[in-house]
């Protein structure tokens, strides 16, 4: 029988229960990378004054989402003169407490003067990411550093370059002992491993030629085995790519037509899940390549596919939605819908899983809560009134939520 599943799910069962029942969400999208909680006890209404634990203003403007290892929070944020998104910026590492929400400490690691990006984004946007001990931080081409959690700047990388059209967005991951990142910029295109202890290039690996004069995507990898073989998972522009983590050599690549391409993939039941992205997003359900056999499409949906948001996937079913609203649940298998309906607002942010129920966060700051089922049920509508594009991250049993300017913890029981 064939093995399948995420390195992420396997560190996971592996590694953080030894560390506390989900004290740690250590990476963008929690530990699996996949946006699946397994604490029970998360909360299904909340508002800005309503089962509410703390609340805490954050400095500047930053799209990352939070991560937690043991008491801190950690989160990037850029702040500019007068907090001005258009000018220089000092690009910083947050430390909160998660007991309390007070600042630890606030650390600055670059501060870029080209700071050119898209009105929907920030120039904080990927994800923080720890190895248990250290917290790496990545703001693309202006540069990656490695922290402690006391906030020690252990190292920095400034000279990975290419032009990041609209800003930056996606978010690193550790393989072994790597710290791994796409950069496909408008002129060069490649993926990237750095040593994590030092910061310096393990290895760099262009991606395979393209037609499409749009080369640009944001797209943050999954690292999956399959076979009893890591493989990096990357999408891009009109292509994803399966990397070996020992020295990148490509493993297997599979075309299609799509630039812009930010949501990560996910992988469950032996299938890659994936949106293509602009124009027009196809949520593709993909076997991939091993030793014996070439990857393929095996099925795809057009109608409700995301061009921003990720998917989850469990217990046979694929939830997304569109970056319009459009709510969708799918067969896992064969692409069957099983519901479509409109949840209203825009949505940028990632969907949760927790305990049979699907979270949503549009940018106008709701998050609609659904039942995990093949029949459509809204169990909670649950308006912050502000906007946020940051996906959901976990603190013990409760939800962190970023705002545009603050940081909320939100519980059952607070």
């Amino acid at each position: 029988m064939k093995n399948h599943f995420s390195i992420a799910a396997l560190v996971w069962v592996l590694v953080w229960p030894t560390m506390g029942q989900s004290a740690n969400w250590p990476e963008f999208r929690g530990p699996t990378g996949e946006g699946i909680a397994t604490v029970s006890g998360l909360p299904v209404e909340w508002s800005p004054d309503k089962n509410v634990v703390w609340k805490t203003p954050v400095p500047g403007l930053g799209w990352s989402s939070p991560i937690v290892l043991g008491e801190q929070i950690f989160l990037t944020t850029a702040v500019g003169a007068e907090d001005d998104q258009s000018g220089p910026q000092k690009l910083r590492v947050l430390s909160f407490d998660v007991a309390t929400g007070k600042p630890n400490w606030n650390v600055e690691v670059f501060a870029p003067r080209d700071t050119s990006m898209h009105k929907k984004n920030s120039h904080a946007s990927p994800t923080p990411i720890t190895d248990g001990e250290h917290i790496f931080v990545h703001f693309g081409a202006y540069g990656t550093a490695a922290l402690t959690t006391d906030g020690k700047v252990l190292w920095r990388q400034t000279g990975i370059d290419y032009r990041m059209q609209h800003g930056t967005g996606g978010s690193p991951i550790l393989v072994d002992d790597l710290l791994v990142f796409s950069c496909d910029g408008s002129d060069v295109q490649f993926v990237v491993a750095l040593d994590k202890s030092t910061g310096k290039i393990r290895w760099k690996k262009d991606r395979p030629a393209i037609k499409n004069s749009r080369k640009f995507s944001f797209s943050t990898p999954l690292a999956i085995e399959v076979d009893g073989q890591t493989q990096i998972i990357s999408p891009a522009t009109d292509q994803v790519v399966a990397y070996a983590p020992q020295d990148g050599r490509e493993l297997w690549s599979l075309p299609y037509s799509g630039y812009s391409v930010i949501p990560r993939p996910v992988y469950g039941g032996g299938l890659l899940y994936l949106a293509t992205s602009y124009n027009t997003s196809q949520l593709l359900a993909i076997r991939p390549g091993t030793q014996d056999s070439e990857a393929e499409i095996v099925w795809k949906l057009q109608r409700g596919a995301p061009h921003t948001p990720s998917v989850v996937y469990v217990d046979g079913m694929v939830f997304l939605v569109s970056d319009r609203g459009i709510g969708t649940c799918v067969d896992a298998a064969t692409g069957t819908v099983h519901w479509q309906k409109r949840l209203g607002g825009n949505y940028s942010a990632s969907p949760l899983y927790s305990e049979g129920r699907v979270y949503f966060q549009s940018e106008q700051g709701v998050g609609t809560v659904v039942r995990a089922s093949k029949e459509y049920e809204v169990l909670a509508e649950n308006d912050m009134k502000e906007r946020t594009l940051a996906s959901y991250a976990v603190a013990e049993k409760d939800l962190l939520i970023r705002t545009e300017t603050q940081l909320y913890r939100v519980s059952a029981t607070p």
